[in-house]
């Protein structure tokens, strides 16, 4: 077993007993506050990937996203759109008269803007996906059929893979990885569904495990292509054998968003 096999079945073999506590017998809460560190930690490493020795452009970026975040956990859905609307027009405002160079400063506003998006707002969509009558059922599903997706890809991406699936963003990345990874969490949809949602029909639970698997993929994916930009190669350390915890969240932001709304459009 390589040292990163080992590293990265440790950091699982401590991390995963803890999340399934905060997801089933932590309450609202909890899981809020939970997602709320997740969204500090993961702002932190986007900001520092996007701007990296800029420090002002990092407070700026971090506190923004935070303070989104915080709208969308701890308050209702009304005061989360407006804390978004008030938080863009002051980025808006602040870059405006930020100094240096104009298009310089119109650069970093979109990246400021990216990450108040895609983490501050995005990520808090799992608690208000724990927030409904199966809530807590949800997140374990979306968590069974990316996870054991992602890990099907890893394992036969690095054993058998041969067609590079995107090289110019992910190098690394196979088709023969995605394929199994969606076989897997249709697989894994099927059966995690029959447990966790059992008024579901077997169809509709497979025909969502496939829109999961797909959008964890792209989600993996644009991460990806986040770091190819920067030229780096993990989001960060916190997690041994994994990288950084954008790293590990990657795939996940967009399947919960996207439950997050179906289960307001479908609701049972």
């Amino acid at each position: 077993m390589s040292s990163q096999v080992g590293a990265r079945l440790l950091t699982a073999a401590l991390a995963v007993p803890a999340l399934v506590w905060v997801i089933g017998w932590g309450g609202d809460r909890v899981f809020s506050c939970v997602v709320f560190l997740g969204v500090l930690g993961s702002l932190r490493e986007y900001h520092r990937i996007v701007f990296r020795s800029a420090v002002k452009e990092q407070a700026v970026g971090i506190f923004a996203g935070a303070v989104v975040a915080a709208a969308l956990l701890f308050y209702d859905s009304a005061g989360s759109v407006a804390g978004l609307a008030a938080v863009v027009v002051i980025l808006f405002v602040t870059y405006l008269f930020f100094g240096g160079a104009l298009e310089e400063r119109f650069n970093h506003l979109s990246w400021t803007l990216l990450g108040v998006i895609y983490i501050g707002f995005f990520l808090p969509h799992a608690a208000l996906l724990y927030r409904i009558a199966d809530g807590p059922q949800w997140i374990f599903f979306t968590l069974i059929v990316v996870m054991i997706g992602d890990t099907a890809a890893y394992v036969v991406g690095k054993s058998i893979g041969k067609t590079k699936l995107y090289p110019e963003i992910s190098p690394g990345k196979t088709v023969e990885g995605a394929v199994a990874s969606t076989v897997a969490s249709l697989i894994a949809g099927a059966v995690a569904g029959h447990y966790f949602l059992p008024s579901y029909p077997w169809p509709e639970l497979v025909g969502i495990s496939f829109f999961l698997s797909l959008l964890g993929q792209i989600g993996d994916l644009f991460e990806s292509w986040i770091k190819r930009v920067f030229g780096v190669k993990d989001s960060g350390a916190m997690l041994p054998g994994h990288g950084g915890l954008l790293d590990r969240l990657d795939s996940l932001i967009f399947p919960l968003v996207f439950i997050a709304y179906y289960t307001q459009v479908f609701p049972r």
